[in-house]
């Protein structure tokens, strides 16, 4: 064993979740390697395209039709254009099987998907970690809102998340800067639902942008969100949270962090005489050489289905079908969200008024459906977006002068475009899996991952109900044109993909403890997407902040007292 291969920590991963592990080990003394399997990527240094202009994009922001015929999965991301295209993995290069179709986004780099995320951020409640003990659907969650809300309110003040105290139940309160705030129609369409219903509620979205300035993010070299709207490219300002900008530089100053970037986690490595991990084996992206690296410990943060596939590639005498994986659960009962559904309309009041400037955010209306008692034909329920702006109004008729001319005379619609979009929670079922196969392997010689993920009879009923239940709300809010859509969009492209390696109170039902530990092999912890017994309605990177670092202090503390 070579004494430049061995650490105090090893973490799996250098996005939001992996971030945040390497940031609190090493913040605490202790020597981490910090695994990316991806490229480097330093905040500001790394970000080509942050300051162009529209016109000095050879394509103008669109993707050439022979990239987008190459890659039809990362295509299929709202985010995958011209400006952002260097950001994501492109389907060639790591190759997976979808026995049924299932959009695989990924970000491979320093960072990960933090650089290209959506900056939402809403705090789960206690209604949330009750849901499967309430309704029968997964396994308890061995946690609950209490022993989260504390590091919920630590990992705000280091991110930065502007939003409103609004005081609901189903969606705490956390510890923000001041909001962008709503515009007019957003405001409307809130006061409409408060007229009509007791538990709908339009809310400001709450979104990961400094709105103020304060020491901490001073310290981190960060100044206010500028509300460009291109947060995609990597922000020269640092207006918005990602693990380049925070993270990763905050692990680096300690002196404590070696990172690790073009590596590829093969397995880790299981020592059958001391009953635990010992290490990971590594591929070097490029010449394919292995290497090992030993620590105390180890946080998987490798993203929900990377994560997955490591364990069960993480195969021993002692653990044949993957690391602590008796249970024979790992890799099933994966969810995510259902983006299916939308609806739009138009608004004809509020003429005199309009949007000056952009925000980063629109309104939101927390879940309503199913919260305290069982009242429709599907379990669980649906969030939503809610946005209205003024669409701008273009003559492209003509040729040259004439053209110019008409598109000069450019001017603002009188009429208001309003539009929903659904976030369905899908109840983990053991049928939706993730596998290796047997036969065909990635470029690293690593088995193919297989998902088999699909919908079911539940989201249909939700998807409906949210048309019914949208199509009431616009109509009594006046909207006029109400159409609603089915986009038919595939799972794995809401980018929510969750489970596989989830938590419980009982080691036959569940492969992880309260604290992220897996029960068969404790000096391993899993704290990404993967660890979520089921998924809410919120969007989950805040909590898997959360997570985190509330894990990585108790093994720090769990360390210090030689338990690990």
């Amino acid at each position: 064993m070579l004494k430049q291969n061995q650490f105090d920590s090893i973490v799996i991963g250098a996005g939001m979740s992996g971030g945040w592990a390497a940031k609190e080990f090493c913040e605490q003394g202790f020597n981490t390697l910090l695994i990316e399997r991806g490229r480097n990527v330093v905040h500001l240094k790394d970000y080509p395209t942050t300051n162009m202009l529209p016109w000095e994009f050879k394509h103008r922001g669109s993707v050439p039709a022979k990239i987008r015929e190459e890659n039809p999965i990362a295509h299929s991301c709202y985010a995958f254009r011209e400006d952002a295209i260097h950001f994501f993995t492109k389907d060639a290069e790591h190759p997976y099987i979808q026995t049924k179709p299932f959009q695989w986004i990924r970000g491979y780099q320093v960072g990960g998907k933090s650089i290209m995320w959506a900056r939402q951020v809403q705090r789960w409640s206690n209604l949330d970690f009750e849901g499967p003990a309430r309704d029968g659907f997964a396994v308890d969650w061995p946690i609950r809102y209490i022993d989260l809300a504390p590091w919920y309110t630590y990992v705000e003040k280091f991110v930065g998340v502007s939003g409103n105290k609004d005081g609901l139940e189903i969606l705490p309160d956390g510890d923000f800067l001041r909001p962008f705030g709503n515009n007019c129609v957003e405001d409307y369409f809130s006061e409409e639902m408060k007229k009509h219903y007791k538990n709908r509620h339009v809310i400001y979205g709450r979104c990961a942008h400094l709105t103020e300035s304060k020491p901490i993010y001073i310290k981190q070299g960060r100044g206010l969100c500028a509300s460009r709207n291109v947060c995609q490219r990597g922000c020269p300002f640092g207006g918005y949270f990602n693990a380049n900008s925070t993270l990763i530089p905050w692990a680096m100053k300690t002196g404590n962090l070696t990172l690790k970037t073009d590596s590829v986690v093969h397995s880790i490595i299981y020592d059958e005489k001391k009953k635990k991990a010992i290490g990971v084996r590594v591929i070097d992206a490029h010449t394919k050489a292995s290497v090992e690296y030993f620590a105390k410990v180890i946080f998987l943060n490798a993203s929900t289905l990377n994560s997955n596939l490591i364990l069960l590639n993480s195969t021993s005498n002692r653990f044949p079908n993957g690391l602590g994986n008796d249970s024979g659960l790992l890799g099933k009962y994966i969810a995510f969200h259902n983006y299916r559904g939308r609806i739009r309309a138009t608004h004809e009041g509020h003429k005199n008024s309009r949007v000056d400037g952009r925000k980063p955010t629109s309104a939101y209306l927390p879940r309503f459906r199913n919260v305290y008692s069982q009242e429709t034909n599907f379990l669980r329920g649906y969030a939503a977006g809610f946005g209205a702006r003024k669409n701008m109004i273009y003559d492209t008729s003509g040729l040259g002068d004439d053209l110019f001319n008409n598109l000069k005379n450019t001017k603002q619609s009188d009429v208001w475009s309003v539009r929903s979009h659904m976030m369905g929670e899908t109840i983990p079922k053991e049928s939706n899996q993730v596998t290796l196969d047997q036969k065909l392997v990635d470029p690293w010689g690593i088995p193919q991952l297989k998902v088999d993920v699909d919908y079911d009879d539940n989201d249909e009923k939700m998807l409906k109900d949210f048309f019914d239940e949208f199509s009431e709300m616009y109509t009594k809010a006046g909207f006029k044109n109400i159409k609603t859509e089915d986009n038919k969009r595939i799972p794995g492209n809401d980018i929510h993909e969750m489970g596989g390696v989830r938590m419980g109170y009982d080691l036959k039902t569940s492969l992880l403890n309260k604290w992220n530990q897996l029960h068969l092999c404790q000096n391993v912890f899993v704290t990404d997407g993967a660890c979520m017994t089921s998924t809410s309605t919120q969007n989950p990177s805040l909590t898997y902040m959360a997570m985190t670092a509330r894990a990585a202090n108790h093994a720090i503390k769990e360390m210090k007292k030689g338990n690990i």
